[in-house]
Protein backbone atom coordinates (compact mmCIF):
# COMPACT_ATOMS: atom_id res chain seq x y z
CA UNK A 1 0.00 0.00 0.00
CA UNK A 2 1.37 3.37 -0.98
CA UNK A 3 1.77 5.93 1.80
CA UNK A 4 0.49 9.36 0.81
CA UNK A 5 1.67 12.64 2.31
CA UNK A 6 -0.64 13.98 5.02
CA UNK A 7 -3.04 16.64 3.83
CA UNK A 8 -3.12 19.66 6.12
CA UNK A 9 -5.97 22.12 6.18
CA UNK A 10 -5.42 25.06 3.86
CA UNK A 11 -5.29 28.56 5.32
CA UNK A 12 -8.74 29.99 6.05
CA UNK A 13 -8.01 33.43 4.59
CA UNK A 14 -5.38 35.13 2.47
CA UNK A 15 -4.43 37.26 5.48
CA UNK A 16 -3.79 34.17 7.59
CA UNK A 17 -1.64 32.71 4.82
CA UNK A 18 0.32 35.96 4.39
CA UNK A 19 1.05 36.20 8.13
CA UNK A 20 2.20 32.57 8.15
CA UNK A 21 4.63 33.38 5.34
CA UNK A 22 5.98 36.37 7.25
CA UNK A 23 6.63 34.15 10.26
CA UNK A 24 8.64 31.74 8.14
CA UNK A 25 10.69 34.69 6.88
CA UNK A 26 11.88 35.84 10.32
CA UNK A 27 14.90 33.51 10.77
CA UNK A 28 15.89 33.92 7.12
CA UNK A 29 16.25 37.69 7.57
CA UNK A 30 18.93 37.11 10.23
CA UNK A 31 21.05 35.29 7.66
CA UNK A 32 20.28 37.47 4.63
CA UNK A 33 20.60 40.93 6.19
CA UNK A 34 24.39 40.78 6.78
CA UNK A 35 24.82 39.67 3.16
CA UNK A 36 22.76 42.65 2.00
CA UNK A 37 24.86 45.00 4.13
CA UNK A 38 28.00 43.48 2.63
CA UNK A 39 26.75 44.00 -0.91
CA UNK A 40 25.84 47.63 -0.26
CA UNK A 41 29.27 48.38 1.18
CA UNK A 42 31.09 46.65 -1.67
CA UNK A 43 28.92 48.39 -4.27
CA UNK A 44 29.83 51.86 -3.01
CA UNK A 45 33.50 50.90 -2.77
CA UNK A 46 33.27 49.77 -6.41
CA UNK A 47 32.07 53.20 -7.55
CA UNK A 48 28.28 52.97 -7.37
CA UNK A 49 26.24 55.60 -5.58
CA UNK A 50 24.00 54.69 -2.66
CA UNK A 51 20.89 54.86 -4.84
CA UNK A 52 22.47 52.92 -7.69
CA UNK A 53 23.35 50.12 -5.28
CA UNK A 54 19.82 50.16 -3.86
CA UNK A 55 18.14 50.10 -7.28
CA UNK A 56 20.44 47.28 -8.38
CA UNK A 57 19.29 45.16 -5.42
CA UNK A 58 15.63 46.04 -5.97
CA UNK A 59 15.63 45.20 -9.69
CA UNK A 60 18.10 42.29 -9.96
CA UNK A 61 17.55 40.71 -6.53
CA UNK A 62 20.39 38.22 -6.82
CA UNK A 63 23.07 38.62 -4.20
CA UNK A 64 25.76 36.34 -5.61
CA UNK A 65 25.28 37.54 -9.19
CA UNK A 66 25.30 41.17 -8.05
CA UNK A 67 28.66 40.69 -6.34
CA UNK A 68 30.06 38.89 -9.38
CA UNK A 69 28.85 41.72 -11.58
CA UNK A 70 30.52 44.33 -9.39
CA UNK A 71 33.78 42.41 -9.56
CA UNK A 72 33.72 42.04 -13.33
CA UNK A 73 32.23 45.34 -14.52
CA UNK A 74 35.35 47.29 -13.62
CA UNK A 75 37.67 44.95 -15.47
CA UNK A 76 38.58 45.17 -19.14
CA UNK A 77 36.96 41.96 -20.31
CA UNK A 78 34.40 41.16 -22.98
CA UNK A 79 30.74 41.75 -22.06
CA UNK A 80 29.86 38.16 -23.02
CA UNK A 81 32.26 36.88 -20.35
CA UNK A 82 30.49 38.99 -17.74
CA UNK A 83 27.12 37.63 -18.85
CA UNK A 84 28.47 34.07 -18.91
CA UNK A 85 29.88 34.34 -15.40
CA UNK A 86 26.61 35.69 -14.02
CA UNK A 87 24.70 32.95 -15.87
CA UNK A 88 26.96 30.34 -14.27
CA UNK A 89 26.15 31.68 -10.82
CA UNK A 90 22.41 31.91 -11.45
CA UNK A 91 21.90 28.76 -13.53
CA UNK A 92 20.58 27.00 -10.43
CA UNK A 93 17.51 29.24 -10.70
CA UNK A 94 16.62 27.53 -13.97
CA UNK A 95 16.48 24.28 -12.00
CA UNK A 96 14.52 25.95 -9.21
CA UNK A 97 11.99 27.29 -11.72
CA UNK A 98 11.47 23.90 -13.33
CA UNK A 99 10.82 22.27 -9.96
CA UNK A 100 8.77 25.17 -8.59
CA UNK A 101 6.46 25.36 -11.61
CA UNK A 102 4.87 22.03 -10.74
CA UNK A 103 3.73 23.42 -7.38
CA UNK A 104 1.76 26.38 -8.74
CA UNK A 105 -0.41 25.27 -11.70
CA UNK A 106 -3.34 27.02 -9.96
CA UNK A 107 -1.65 30.45 -10.02
CA UNK A 108 -2.53 33.07 -12.63
CA UNK A 109 0.05 34.26 -15.15
CA UNK A 110 0.78 37.50 -13.28
CA UNK A 111 1.10 35.62 -9.97
CA UNK A 112 3.66 33.32 -11.57
CA UNK A 113 5.57 36.29 -12.99
CA UNK A 114 5.86 37.89 -9.56
CA UNK A 115 6.54 34.56 -7.92
CA UNK A 116 9.45 33.70 -10.19
CA UNK A 117 10.98 37.14 -9.63
CA UNK A 118 11.29 36.56 -5.87
CA UNK A 119 12.33 32.89 -6.26
CA UNK A 120 15.55 32.82 -4.27
CA UNK A 121 17.34 29.92 -2.58
CA UNK A 122 15.49 30.15 0.76
CA UNK A 123 12.22 30.95 -1.02
CA UNK A 124 12.47 27.73 -3.01
CA UNK A 125 13.46 25.62 0.01
CA UNK A 126 10.66 26.94 2.20
CA UNK A 127 8.13 26.49 -0.62
CA UNK A 128 9.15 22.85 -0.94
CA UNK A 129 8.74 22.40 2.80
CA UNK A 130 5.31 24.02 2.69
CA UNK A 131 4.32 21.68 -0.13
CA UNK A 132 5.56 18.68 1.87
CA UNK A 133 3.02 19.59 4.55
CA UNK A 134 0.26 18.71 2.08
CA UNK A 135 -1.00 22.24 1.50
CA UNK A 136 -1.56 23.77 -1.93
CA UNK A 137 1.01 26.53 -2.25
CA UNK A 138 -0.84 29.76 -1.48
CA UNK A 139 0.20 32.90 -3.35
CA UNK A 140 -0.54 34.96 -0.22
CA UNK A 141 1.73 32.73 1.89
CA UNK A 142 4.42 32.87 -0.78
CA UNK A 143 4.35 36.65 -0.92
CA UNK A 144 4.32 36.95 2.86
CA UNK A 145 7.70 35.24 2.71
CA UNK A 146 8.96 36.66 -0.59
CA UNK A 147 7.90 40.31 -0.33
CA UNK A 148 9.25 40.76 3.19
CA UNK A 149 12.52 39.05 2.31
CA UNK A 150 12.89 41.22 -0.82
CA UNK A 151 12.16 44.32 1.26
CA UNK A 152 14.83 43.53 3.82
CA UNK A 153 17.30 42.78 1.03
CA UNK A 154 16.71 46.23 -0.46
CA UNK A 155 16.78 47.98 2.93
CA UNK A 156 19.93 46.12 3.92
CA UNK A 157 21.63 47.05 0.65
CA UNK A 158 20.76 50.72 1.21
CA UNK A 159 22.05 50.62 4.78
CA UNK A 160 25.25 48.87 3.71
CA UNK A 161 25.85 51.44 0.98
CA UNK A 162 25.06 54.41 3.24
CA UNK A 163 26.99 53.23 6.29
CA UNK A 164 29.49 51.02 4.47
CA UNK A 165 32.54 52.74 5.87
CA UNK A 166 31.39 51.99 9.40
CA UNK A 167 31.05 48.24 8.83
CA UNK A 168 33.82 46.02 10.23
CA UNK A 169 35.86 43.65 8.13
CA UNK A 170 33.39 40.85 7.35
CA UNK A 171 36.14 38.22 7.10
CA UNK A 172 37.57 39.01 10.54
CA UNK A 173 34.15 39.06 12.25
CA UNK A 174 32.69 36.07 10.40
CA UNK A 175 29.64 38.00 9.15
CA UNK A 176 30.13 36.68 5.62
CA UNK A 177 29.78 33.12 6.89
CA UNK A 178 26.19 33.48 8.15
CA UNK A 179 24.59 32.84 4.76
CA UNK A 180 26.49 29.57 4.02
CA UNK A 181 25.52 28.32 7.48
CA UNK A 182 21.88 29.10 6.78
CA UNK A 183 22.04 27.33 3.40
CA UNK A 184 23.50 24.27 5.11
CA UNK A 185 20.55 24.33 7.48
CA UNK A 186 18.14 24.47 4.54
CA UNK A 187 19.90 21.55 2.90
CA UNK A 188 19.76 19.37 6.01
CA UNK A 189 16.02 19.98 6.30
CA UNK A 190 15.63 17.68 3.28
CA UNK A 191 17.89 14.90 4.59
CA UNK A 192 14.99 12.44 4.93
CA UNK A 193 14.12 12.62 1.24
CA UNK A 194 14.87 9.71 -1.05
CA UNK A 195 18.35 9.74 -2.64
CA UNK A 196 19.45 12.67 -0.46
CA UNK A 197 22.96 11.41 0.29
CA UNK A 198 23.93 10.26 -3.26
CA UNK A 199 22.73 13.53 -4.80
CA UNK A 200 24.40 15.74 -2.19
CA UNK A 201 27.64 13.73 -2.36
CA UNK A 202 27.75 13.97 -6.15
CA UNK A 203 27.09 17.71 -6.06
CA UNK A 204 29.72 18.31 -3.40
CA UNK A 205 32.44 16.30 -5.14
CA UNK A 206 31.69 17.81 -8.55
CA UNK A 207 31.59 21.33 -7.13
CA UNK A 208 34.94 20.95 -5.38
CA UNK A 209 36.53 19.42 -8.47
CA UNK A 210 35.13 22.18 -10.70
CA UNK A 211 36.37 24.84 -8.29
CA UNK A 212 39.87 23.37 -8.46
CA UNK A 213 40.08 22.65 -12.18
CA UNK A 214 37.67 25.18 -13.74
CA UNK A 215 37.36 27.93 -11.16
CA UNK A 216 34.68 30.13 -9.68
CA UNK A 217 31.80 30.75 -10.32
CA UNK A 218 31.36 27.73 -12.61
CA UNK A 219 31.62 25.28 -9.72
CA UNK A 220 28.14 26.33 -8.55
CA UNK A 221 26.34 25.27 -11.73
CA UNK A 222 28.53 22.23 -12.42
CA UNK A 223 27.94 20.93 -8.91
CA UNK A 224 24.20 21.40 -9.31
CA UNK A 225 24.19 19.65 -12.69
CA UNK A 226 26.08 16.69 -11.24
CA UNK A 227 23.39 16.31 -8.58
CA UNK A 228 20.65 16.50 -11.21
CA UNK A 229 22.34 13.81 -13.33
CA UNK A 230 22.69 11.47 -10.36
CA UNK A 231 19.06 12.04 -9.34
CA UNK A 232 17.92 11.31 -12.90
CA UNK A 233 20.00 8.12 -13.22
CA UNK A 234 19.10 6.58 -9.87
CA UNK A 235 15.80 4.66 -9.83
CA UNK A 236 13.07 6.29 -7.70
CA UNK A 237 12.61 4.69 -4.32
CA UNK A 238 9.18 3.17 -3.75
CA UNK A 239 7.59 3.83 -0.37
CA UNK A 240 5.21 1.11 0.69
CA UNK A 241 3.56 -0.14 3.83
Amino acid sequence: MTIEAPVNKAYATATEAFVAGVRVCAPIIIAVLPFALLFGAVAVQSGLSVWQATIMSASIYGGASQLVGLELFGQRISPWLVVSAILAVNFRHVLYSAAFGRLVPHWTAWQKAIGFFVLTDPQFAESEREHDKGRPLSFAWYMGLGFVLWGFWVIGSFAGAYFGRLLPDTHSTGIDFLLPIYFLGLLMAFRKRAMFMPVVAASAVASMAAYHFVGSPWHVSLGALAGVVVAALLPPRKVSA
